[in-house]
């Protein structure tokens, strides 16, 4: 009788064993995911105040110019709970380089290289495990401070927004880089919750967007910046060169409708035919117009594709957006995106690119902003090798396309205004229609010396007039002050 009696009293013995098994494997099975797979978005929770704490407890690493000027470091905190605090001393200067590092968000470097900045780059923990140091890696800029400072003050000059961006041809170096209006990283500092999110507001609801790095996340219509690749395309099309005529009537009425093209201010280039030449020095838009349908849609595509249009592989090492040249156009809209109007689109970034590849006789380096990255102890991990981009046209026509670029910078050139004393500078005006009824926006793209080039840059300001009136001096600036504080 004990023995059937004890196995009744075992069944529900063995149902709760089996059910409390089942419960211990679903919380270590539970626990495992938690650990594994989802560890990085609870590390991520901004709810998770242990991991917004350890961001804080170790300097992070400093971020420097080429020459060693500091724009963003750490400094002791006086906090309780938080040891060190995020400093930023160019403040809106350097704030399209930088972004900023708060308890909350991050931008800019600071976002695209956490990694290496915190420390959580497996070379650099290994690094400071080994030799028991603690902080992030130091990041090395290729941006050139009096390049930075001219083309900040010659742009909130203007008093409008846009952006400016310097490159070195031979290396792809970003030498500049600059989006107004800007902001100050400092105001996210803070460790208070109120303030931040009240910063936070502010900036993000202003209309302006100061947030915004419009030299590489807003695109705009290059307008006549972009006749340098309707010229390459010409160029490599073997049916031009520089003395052969292309038609220039006063006005023009694209094919397959009854729209009149016309010449800025309707004035007339030439007597019906001009030169390609002349016509690239005055920017006359008919017969660029006209080269345009000659050349046709996919000539054109392919070239400013050549150039870097139409792709997304681009960081700098913040991502860049893509510039767009529109697909399966007829005839009257690739006249008009010949001119870099219509759907074209274009960021700051590659205005600079344009002229960056012509200045390198048609190689386009990759652009990077970082030049190199060291250890606490000073030891360097990672150098940036310049690496090539693009093969954007033939050395013979960059050559060609660069004897064009610098007549316009002559007397009596649309971009007479970017010349600089005791140096050939080869460039291109262009404007581009806002959405504001009658007005443009100022665009210049150009390089300098014309031989052996060193500096390349692009200007946009939104809403500002003609180019060589606007943009053209502020590229002037950026050029005298960064060759100025050069040897050769």
């Amino acid at each position: 009788m004990v023995a059937p009696r004890a196995r009744r009293i075992n069944i529900p013995l063995r149902h709760v064993a089996l059910m409390c098994g089942g419960m211990l494997f679903a919380l270590l099975a539970n626990v495992t995911y938690l650990q594994a797979l989802d560890s990085e978005q609870l590390k991520e929770d901004p709810r998770n105040q242990r991991t917004m704490i350890a961001r804080f407890e170790s300097p992070r690493g400093r971020i420097l110019l080429r020459d060693g000027t500091v724009i963003a470091t750490s400094r002791k905190a006086r906090n309780a709970t938080y040891r060190y605090r995020r400093v930023y001393p160019g403040g809106p200067l350097y704030a399209a380089i930088t972004g900023h590092f708060s308890p909350y968000s991050t931008g800019g470097v600071e976002q695209a290289e956490e990694a290496l900045l915190s420390g959580n780059d497996p070379r650099v923990k290994v690094r400071g495990l080994l030799e028991g140091t603690r902080g992030g890696a130091t990041l090395r800029l290729t941006v050139d401070r009096g390049a930075q400072r001219a083309a900040y003050d010659g742009l909130r000059a203007t008093g409008k927004p846009g952006a400016v961006v310097a490159i070195s041809p031979r290396t792809g170096a970003i030498l500049a880089m600059v989006s107004l209006p800007s902001y100050d990283p400092n105001l996210y500092t803070s460790f208070d919750a109120a303030t931040l999110d009240r910063v936070d507001k502010r900036l993000r609801g202003d209309p302006e967007d100061p947030l915004l790095n419009r030299a590489i996340q807003r695109t705009y219509p290059p307008g006549s910046t972009f006749k340098v690749i309707t010229g390459a395309a010409a160029l490599g099309s073997g049916r031009y060169d520089l003395d052969t005529p292309v038609g220039a009537p006063k006005s023009f009425r694209l094919p397959g409708s009854g729209t009149y093209l016309r010449n800025l201010g309707a004035a007339a280039c030439g007597d019906g035919a001009l030169p390609l030449f002349q016509a690239f020095r005055l920017s006359c838009d008919i017969p660029f117009a006209k080269l345009g349908v000659d050349l046709g849609h996919d000539a054109l595509r392919e070239q400013a594709e050549a150039f870097g249009f139409d792709t997304d592989d681009l960081e700098v090492p913040m991502p860049v957006v893509r510039s767009v040249y529109p697909p399966l156009l007829d005839d009257a809209r690739t006249a008009m995106s010949a001119l870099g109007r219509l759907d074209v689109r274009a960021t700051p970034l590659m205005i600079a690119m344009i002229a960056a590849a012509v200045a390198n006789d048609g190689s386009l380096m990759r652009p990077h902003l970082v030049d190199e990255v060291r250890l606490v102890d000073g030891t360097v991990i990672d150098v940036t090798e310049p690496s090539p981009y693009r093969r954007t046209l033939s050395a013979e026509e960059a050559e060609r396309l660069t004897e064009m670029m610098i007549a316009v910078t002559g007397r009596g050139g649309a971009g007479a205004a970017a010349a600089v004393r005791g140096v050939k500078v080869a460039g291109k005006t262009g404007a581009a229609g806002n959405v504001a009824p009658g007005e443009n926006h100022a665009i210049f793209s150009g390089f300098a010396p014309a031989v052996s080039p060193r500096i390349a840059v692009g200007v946009l300001v939104e809403g500002d007039g003609p180019g060589g009136r606007v943009a053209a001096p502020i590229a002037r600036a950026v050029i005298e002050a960064f060759l100025g504080g050069q040897a050769e």
